[in-house]
């Protein structure tokens, strides 16, 4: 039996599902399916530009591709129906490999993509980064090819730092003294902010938890989340927001409310995803957006490792019958010509050759980018625990975070939740 889908969190804004098709035809030429290449995806800007460029994809294979497109929750819910019932209706899929990834590979949805990926050297799998490319590798198996990428950095206000006389904050050190100066000499203005809702915070979380050389689970597949590492980056972050952070803050924010609180000029100091920064730099978003800085996550005792994961990624379906043509799209549509041109418009993709190219960063400040440098060299390929019930996981690991920032016994809450989430694994097995 298969184990049953679970829906996750929302990231983009649900929508209503529609269907194009470019045009073009002919024969896909793969395993003897239909004449066209059925392709499911997620409203996204990266959708956007594939869907402005199936033409040419048509013309030069003479596969005709009919997209279906859906908002995230549809999609979860198309997934969850079709794919259980071993529908061979979806060729392609867009999926979030963090998020539904392990349930997807372990009920067998996804095709094995390994002979593929390393059957054209011009394409160069080995140009994907490796953060991303773990995420969507299953028991050795490359399940998925990453498309969009994310990383943790460090937002910060240039003028507060130079007007308390503080250079940018490399470890984990200058960036506590650094808030604590900052508020102590700026009323009304908080040293940091971050994300404090259990679930929300994990990912933002889980930089810290690296740096400090910590993680959620264990080579071994056991709950680490009662390390010393890791009961030392709930206390850290917990009191960096607890000490540091808004007056009376609350523990519900998610990154909007987090972001206003930056962005309206009322802290030094911000962590979150890269994805997010024009809402910082932007004008008509940010009354700060004049000073605002960019810097990698500062370094804990085991250096500066942030995230670097694959939001999503594409797929072949295991029941499709058009496995070949299915194959050629992806080699397409993630292409180093495609992904570079899809970067250019603001979607962060997973080839490093992209981001080691001017042309690939120069929409992006130029410190934004250094900063991304450094979290996809050093990053890890997750941003919460790789599991099946992802949302239920990340209720229970990020149950101490709030506590940590209530002031509260973060090593009893630790070893809690500990318990709690070894008792997840050992129910996953």
């Amino acid at each position: 039996m298969k184990v049953a889908a679970v829906a996750a969190a929302t990231f983009l804004a649900a929508g209503a599902l529609t269907s194009c098709s470019a045009g073009g035809g002919g024969d896909n030429g793969g395993d003897g399916g239909s004449k066209t290449l059925r392709v499911t995806l997620a409203n996204h800007v990266w959708t956007d530009t594939i869907k402005s460029k199936l033409p040419e994809f048509e013309k030069e294979t003479g596969i005709k591709v009919d997209v279906s497109q859906y908002g995230e929750d549809q999609l979860s819910d198309q997934y969850n129906v079709k794919l259980n019932a071993g529908t061979d209706e979806i060729d392609v899929m867009m999926y979030r490999p963090l998020q539904e990834g392990k349930l997807f590979a372990k009920n067998g949805y996804l095709t094995d993509l390994t002979d593929r990926v390393t059957s054209n050297s011009d394409w160069n799998w080995d140009d994907f980064q490796d953060g991303p490319v773990g995420a969507t590798t299953f028991e050795d198996k490359v399940v998925g090819v990453p498309i969009i990428t994310e990383q943790e950095v460090l937002y910060y206000r240039k003028d507060l730092l130079e007007k308390a006389g503080l250079e940018v904050p490399k470890t984990m050190d200058e960036l506590e003294a650094a808030a604590k100066k900052i508020k102590e000499t700026n009323p009304g203005i908080a040293g940091f902010v971050a994300r404090t809702e259990k679930s929300a915070a994990v990912t933002q979380f889980s930089s810290f938890l690296y740096s400090f050389g910590g993680d959620f689970i264990g080579e071994d597949g056991k709950s680490t989340i009662n390390t010393p590492e890791a009961k030392k980056a709930y206390a850290f972050y917990g009191k960096l927001i607890h000490d540091y952070g808004p007056a009376n803050v609350s523990t519900d924010m998610s990154w909007p409310e987090a972001m206003a609180i930056f962005t309206q000029g009322k802290s030094a100091f911000y962590t979150e995803a890269d994805s997010l920064y024009a809402n910082a730099t932007d004008p008509a978003k940010s009354k700060v957006s004049d000073t605002v800085g960019f810097a990698p996550i500062p370094a804990g005792p085991a250096g500066s490792k942030a995230y670097n994961v694959p939001s999503w990624a594409l797929g072949v379906n295991d029941a499709s019958n058009n496995k070949d043509a299915a194959w050629k799209f992806i080699e397409w549509a993630t292409s180093p010509d495609m992904t570079l041109e899809i970067q250019k418009a603001g979607v962060p993709g997973a080839r490093q050759s992209v981001w080691e190219n001017p042309e690939g960063t120069a929409t992006y400040p130029e410190d934004l980018a250094k900063a991304i440098a450094v979290s996809t060299k050093n990053g890890v390929g997750h941003d919460r625990p790789l599991v099946i019930k992802v949302p239920e996981a990340r209720e229970i690991v990020g149950t101490p975070i709030v506590t940590a920032i209530t002031g509260g016994d973060t090593d009893a809450a630790a070893a809690k939740a500990d318990k709690a989430f070894q008792q997840l694994l050992d129910d996953e097995k």
